[in-house]
Parts: structure tokens; C-alpha cells; sequence
């Protein structure tokens, strides 16, 4: 199977075209006029964005184009300048992190937020939605929360055992590797059971033994019928297991399409070309 088709054999992108922009047949997150400056500079301005349900998009493009910016954008984690966007046909910009979960989105950091003096376990379950027994009322009614508890502690370890933790369930999540973090941050989005998962450079700093289990994982997100955005550097793991990819330039959606069509777009190639020779300018300057 190709990567330009999802691996249960339905090609989703049938009908969209690889034009910036691109009218998906059946988008999960539509994002209009959406902007963010900081002083002088545009860092995100990207006018309309559509991503497929039950795909993988990568969202790619050179250092400082904007991609995380835009990721904290559309969680909830950063303030937006103008714009709006719907996830799953219901306005969500201008809400919180914490709001934007509860609607079904959750995303990972480029740097993991695990809480490091904390089991892997609790952490887990910090992920559990609607504890009862954390509310005044509901932490009288002993019977209800510990129901709830040993559902939460049972969902846990099964998405523990799926991501090859349940043996560190009781370390420190301190102690664990960085792709052991990356895996347990994936593991605790999912206690949630969202609809789409947004991952912010997965592959960054994971051990190459690591990084076959986490492609893994992300197709078989894929797979079981979620949404998968991801940002990411390594153009191997981008064209591997990508059914689309968007690619941002100076806050801007300058290409869209499949692996196939990105790898020959002459915008995309200029665009990180471009890229590097500003980075060996500044590099040779540095020097002198």
C-alpha cells in the first residue's frame, strides 16, 4: 500500500485537488483567515486550510514558517489576531486548550510535557476526562468516583500495554527516555478517545529504535478511523506514512497535495532551498 492511500484500502483524497487551499470531501477542521504577528513580523497568515477526517496530514516547511505557531493557534494555546476555524462543524477559535479538548482535539508538544515526579501511571490518569471525584459535590460519593477510577485505571492500561509502557508503570515518568516520553504523551492524548490528534514534531530526538513503534502507532491511529495533523522535519517518516501534506512558507499554505505531488511542487523545492542559503548566509557571517 502506497503512502498516497490509507492503509484500509479507501483513498479519502480522491477528489481534492493539490492547489493551496484545497476543498477536502469530508473536512474534519476548516480554518479561515486565520493570523498571528508578534511586532512587525507575520508568523502565521494562512488565508483557508481544510484537513481530511480520518487521514494523516503532514504539515510541513522550513524553520520559522510557522507551523507550531499555528498548532498553538488552533488548540487554544496562543492568541489569535484574526480568523476563525470549526472542528467538526462547530466553532472553536477563541477557546481554551482545556475547551478544545473536550471537543475532540487534543495535540503533543515538540517538547514533552510528561510530569516528570509523577508515575507513568498518574500520568495516565491525569489525562482521564470528567473525573467526578475531583468536583466538591462528587468526592462524598466515594462508591461513584472509585467506580470511575478503576475505569480510567483500566483504560490506562491498556493504552500502556499498546504502547509498550505497562512495564514502566510505576517508574517516575522522569526516568523514561525522550521517545519513551514521546510514547507516553501519545499514550495520555488518547485517554481522552478524540477525534483528532495533532503531534508536534513526534520524531524529534527519538532514538532510531524508537521511531519504527511510533510510525506505527500513528498509522494505526490512522487507521482505527482518527484525524492525524502532524508537524515534522524527517521527509522520509513525512512521505512514508502522509495521505496529504500541506506545506507552509513565511506563515503561508504555498502547497498542498499528495507525497507524489509535493516531492516535484517547484514552490516547495525554491521554498527550502531558499531556507538553507539564508541559514549558510547567516551561518558565514556568524563566521566572520
Amino acid at each position: 500500500m502506497s503512502s498516497d492511500e490509507t492503509n484500509v484500502g479507501v483513498d479519502r483524497m480522491a477528489d481534492a485537488e493539490p492547489v493551496p487551499g484545497s476543498a477536502k470531501p469530508d473536512p474534519i477542521l476548516v480554518a479561515d483567515g486565520v493570523r498571528r504577528s508578534f511586532g512587525g513580523l507575520t508568523a502565521v497568515d494562512v488565508g483557508h486550510l481544510e484537513v481530511q477526517r480520518g487521514t494523516i496530514t503532514a504539515l510541513i516547511g522550513p524553520n520559522g514558517a510557522g507551523k507550531s505557531t499555528l498548532f498553538n493557534l488552533l488548540t487554544g494555546f496562543d492568541r489569535v489576531d484574526g480568523g476563525r476555524w470549526t472542528f467538526q462543524g462547530g466553532a472553536v477559535n477563541g477557546k481554551s486548550g482545556h475547551r478544545v479538548a473536550r471537543a475532540g482535539m487534543v495535540r503533543t508538544f515538540q517538547l514533552t510535557k510528561a510530569l516528570t515526579r509523577m508515575t507513568v501511571l498518574d500520568n495516565m490518569l491525569l489525562g482521564a476526562p470528567g473525573q467526578f471525584g475531583e468536583r466538591m459535590a462528587g468526592a462524598f460519593l466515594r462508591p461513584v468516583w472509585q467506580r470511575q477510577e478503576r475505569e480510567n485505571t483500566r483504560r490506562a492500561m491498556e493504552l500502556l500495554e499498546r504502547f509498550k509502557l505497562v512495564d514502566k508503570r510505576e517508574d517516575m515518568a522522569g526516568s523514561l527516555s525522550g521517545g519513551q516520553r514521546k510514547l507516553l504523551e501519545m499514550a495520555r492524548s488518547l485517554m481522552t478517545d478524540p477525534a483528532m490528534i495533532m503531534l508536534d514534531e513526534p520524531m524529534a530526538g527519538v532514538n532510531p529504535a524508537l521511531v519504527q513503534s511510533l510510525l506505527g502507532h500513528i498509522t494505526s491511529l490512522r487507521d482505527e478511523g482518527k484525524t492525524v495533523l502532524f508537524v515534522e522535519h524527517d521527509m522520509d517518516v513525512i512521505m512514508g506514512i502522509s495521505d496529504w501534506i500541506v506545506v507552509l512558507a513565511q506563515g503561508r499554505v504555498i502547497a498542498e497535495g499528495r507525497p507524489s505531488d509535493i516531492r516535484s511542487n517547484q514552490q516547495v523545492i525554491d521554498a527550502y532551498l531558499g531556507a538553507q542559503e539564508e541559514t549558510a548566509e547567516v551561518g558565514g557571517s556568524d563566521d566572520d
